[in-house]
C-alpha cells in the first residue's frame, strides 16, 4: 500500500484501476470495473446486474411520501381554483330586474331616452337620459347618477322629478353586471367608477348638455366610485354620496361576520384573494382615502337608522373631506323614501355647484 493521507491512496498513473486504501483479496479485483471501490468481498457480476435490476423506489410517484406530497399540494391548488371561483361569483352580483312602473313619477316620453353607450372593455352600458321639463332648449346643467351593488338605474328613479323640475338632465346608469348592461367576469368598485367615466364621457358629447356642469350621484358602492372618480379626474362640479361606506374592508368584514365566516384563516384570506381579483388594495379606493383629495363640493347624505353602513361612516368621511357637507336623514341604506321630503336640500346643493351665479 502506498503511504499518503490518511484514509486516502496513491495510485500510479501507468495503474487506472486498482483500488486504494485496501488490500486486494486473493484473486484480485481484476472483474470489479474501475471506480468500483466497495469494500468487503466483491459482488458477483450476477448480483450486480441484479441490484441494477432492483429500481430505486425513493423518489418514485407511488413512494407513500412522494403520493402524499402531490395529493396535498393538488388538494391545495384545487381548494384554491374552488376559492376562487366562489370569490368570482361573490364579485358578480345578481341582476335585479328594473322595478315595473319606475317612470310614473311625470317623465313625459319626449323627455326620455333609453340607450346603450360604449363602456369599457367593449361592453354597453344600458343608460336612460331624461331632460328638463319646460327649461327651454339647453344646453342643461346634467346629474350622472350612478346605482349600489346589486342594483339598477331603475331604483335611481325616485330623484329624477325633483332634478328635472330644477332644470337638471338626467343620465341614470347600469353598471356592468347589472340591469340592462353587458356582462363581465365581476363587478367592482374600480369598475363601477370606469362605468362612471365612460357615462361622463357620453353625455359630454350631448349637444344638450353643458359639459363643463355635470356632477355625479351615487349610492353605496355608486357613491364611493362617484368618490372615486372625483379623487382622479377633477371634471365635476360636485358629488352628492348617499350612503358611502368609509372602508370596503370594513364592509367585507361585517358580511362575513354576517355569514359566520371567521377571519383567521378563511376571511382574511378572501380579502386577500379579493384584491388580488380587482387588481388594487382596499386602502387605495376607499372613501377615507380618496375623499380628500375631492376638490369639488361634496355632499354626504346618510341614515341614522343605517344597518348596512353604520351613521357613523358618514361621520368618519366628513372628518377627512374638505368641507363636505352632512345631510342626516330618518331611515335606512336605502334613501328613496326618506330622501324626497328632503329633496329640496339635494337640489339647491346642486343648484349652487353648477348652475351659474345670478348678476345682480
Amino acid at each position: 500500500m502506498v503511504q499518503g493521507l490518511p484514509g486516502r491512496s496513491r495510485c500510479p498513473r501507468a495503474c487506472p484501476g486498482r483500488a486504494g486504501g485496501s488490500l486486494r483479496a486473493p484473486g484480485g479485483d481484476r472483474g470489479r470495473p474501475p471506480g468500483d471501490r466497495r469494500g468487503g468481498a466483491p459482488v458477483p457480476a450476477r448480483g450486480r446486474a441484479a441490484q441494477r435490476a432492483v429500481p430505486d423506489r425513493t423518489l418514485d410517484a407511488h413512494h407513500p411520501v412522494i403520493a402524499a406530497a402531490v395529493a396535498a399540494t393538488a388538494g391545495v391548488f384545487a381548494l384554491r381554483a374552488l376559492a376562487h371561483w366562489a370569490i368570482l361569483r361573490g364579485l358578480r352580483a345578481p341582476r335585479l330586474p328594473h322595478p315595473a312602473g319606475e317612470m310614473a313619477q311625470g317623465a313625459l316620453p319626449s323627455s326620455l331616452r333609453e340607450l346603450h353607450i360604449a363602456g369599457p372593455n367593449g361592453r354597453r352600458l344600458f343608460a336612460r337620459l331624461v331632460l328638463p321639463a319646460q327649461h327651454g332648449h339647453g344646453p342643461w346643467p346634467a346629474v350622472l347618477a350612478m346605482h349600489g351593488w346589486g342594483a339598477n338605474a331603475g331604483l335611481m328613479w325616485p330623484v329624477v322629478p325633483p332634478l328635472r323640475a330644477a332644470g337638471f338632465a338626467t343620465l341614470l346608469l347600469d353598471a356592468r353586471c347589472h340591469g340592462r348592461s353587458d356582462d363581465e367576469d365581476f363587478s367592482s368598485l374600480p369598475r363601477f367608477a370606469e362605468d362612471i367615466a365612460a357615462g361622463l364621457a357620453w353625455l359630454r358629447q350631448q349637444p344638450e348638455i353643458a359639459p363643463d356642469r355635470i356632477a355625479l350621484l351615487g349610492h353605496s358602492v355608486g357613491a364611493g366610485a362617484a368618490i372615486l372618480h372625483a379623487s382622479r379626474q377633477h371634471d365635476v362640479r360636485a358629488v352628492v354620496s348617499l350612503s358611502a361606506f368609509a372602508h370596503p374592508r370594513e364592509v367585507m368584514r361585517r358580511l362575513l361576520a354576517q355569514h359566520h365566516i371567521p377571519f383567521t384563516p378563511i376571511g382574511w384570506y378572501v380579502l386577500r384573494h379579493v384584491q388580488r381579483v380587482i387588481g388594487t388594495s382596499f386602502d387605495a379606493i376607499a372613501p377615507l382615502t380618496t375623499l380628500p383629495r375631492v376638490l369639488c363640493p361634496v355632499l354626504l347624505v346618510h341614515g341614522r337608522d343605517d344597518r348596512t353602513v353604520p351613521f357613523d361612516d358618514a361621520l368618519r368621511l366628513r372628518a377627512v373631506s374638505q368641507g363636505a357637507e352632512l345631510l342626516a336623514l330618518e331611515g335606512d341604506h336605502d334613501l328613496s323614501a326618506t330622501l324626497a321630503p328632503r329633496a329640496d336640500v339635494l337640489v339647491d346643493f346642486l343648484k349652487a355647484a353648477c348652475l351659474p351665479a345670478k348678476q345682480d
